[in-house]
């Protein structure tokens, strides 16, 4: 003969609820406006990483990543990996960060 264990139901199951809901509403009277994108701290740093990936930097990252994939078409296995991630790495440094910028710029 099997027997199952059932749980009783909790008798104060509500108070749980109402000891989150007051600190949350609370929370919520207090909390005063974010304001994202007013802040200017990492400009510089952001204006430097992008024009590195969009000058030489870029170039010599799609360079090594060719060179990369030729290297590997010359160990005698063929896969389309060897040439899809090279061209796609050249797509993602050359478009790709002009879309993430104009992306977050819209969206802030």
């Amino acid at each position: 003969m099997t027997k199952t264990l059932a749980l009783p139901a909790h008798p104060k199951s509500g108070v749980r609820a109402r000891d989150y809901l007051l600190p949350a509403a609370i929370a919520l009277a207090c909390a005063g406006a974010a304001y994202a994108g007013a802040d200017t701290t990492f400009d510089p740093a952001l204006q430097k990483f992008t024009d590195f990936l969009e000058g030489s930097g870029g170039k010599i990252i799609t360079v090594l990543s060719l060179a990369g994939g030729l290297i590997a078409l010359a160990s005698g296995r063929f896969a389309l990996g060897q040439v899809a991630v090279p061209v796609g790495v050249g797509i993602g440094v050359g478009t790709g960060v002009p879309i993430v910028t104009s992306v977050v710029t819209a969206v802030i």
